[in-house]
């Protein structure tokens, strides 16, 4: 800390690169530079000769590497909660606008800058983004671990309709990796549907309806709860018609 101290300007790169992780594009850099431009480029150059940082790879390549992780939390943790706060709402707000193509590809990193930013409301479509990629490549357990993550934030909200249709589309998305990973019995499997069809309320649409009255019918038939399946199925070809 103290070397970063004494290299004044070079501080602030070291702090906003911190904010970004361990490695970070200097076009993603730029872009959420807060302060005189300028002052980058100078601050970049003195944190390399210092080899606190390295230049690596050339062209769209190009990365600014810290040497260690300690050095990286060293800077991260220099800065005052709030002003870490407001760095990771513009970085996650950078990405969304102007690097479309890291947020297609790699919508957990929104998400975790907008959590950190304390933005859950925010950060929660994208984490079931990233689940949604996640079953795309059929990584059902890491899909479980970003739509958990989303459900963990949904209740930090206030009790409104928007909370309730957050919930909803999480629970409703959570049901097929569980039921990928742990089986139509699980126990996990039904909670993610009753609760999806808890929140079905008059505006909720047919469609929706029917993923949830499918997957407790699916549950209920595996678990040789005939009756209820036959009467959760039966409704679920009623939405259909």
């Amino acid at each position: 800390m103290a070397r970063l101290d004494r290299m004044a300007d070079a501080k602030d790169v070291a702090q906003v690169g911190a904010v970004l992780g361990r490695e970070f594009a200097p076009e993603l850099l730029t872009a959420v530079w807060p302060f005189e431009p300028g002052t980058l480029q100078q601050g970049l150059i003195k944190l390399v000769r210092a080899e606190l940082l390295f230049r690596r790879g050339v062209g769209v390549q190009e990365k600014y590497v810290f040497k260690h992780a300690l050095i990286q939390d060293i800077a991260y943790e220099s800065l005052l909660k709030a002003t870490r706060q407001q760095y990771h709402q513009r970085i996650a707000e950078t990405l969304e606008r102007d690097f479309t193509r890291i947020a297609e590809t790699q919508p957990e990193t929104l998400a975790q800058h907008y959590m950190t930013a304390g933005l859950a409301e925010k950060a929660i479509p994208w984490l079931q983004r990233a689940g949604q990629r996640a079953i795309e490549r059929s990584a059902h357990t890491e899909a479980i671990g970003h739509l958990n993550q989303g459900l963990l934030l949904v209740r930090t909200l206030p009790e409104t309709e928007r909370r309730d249709k957050l919930e909803l589309s999480l629970q409703i998305a959570i049901g097929a990796p569980l039921i990928a990973a742990r089986g139509y019995a699980a126990a996990d499997v039904e909670c993610a549907f009753l609760r999806a069809r808890e929140l079905c309320g008059p505006a909720v649409g047919p469609g929706t309806r029917f993923r949830a009255q499918w997957g407790l019918g699916a549950f209920s038939l595996v678990r040789a709860r005939l009756a209820a399946a036959r009467n959760l199925l039966e409704e679920c070809l009623e939405l259909a018609h």
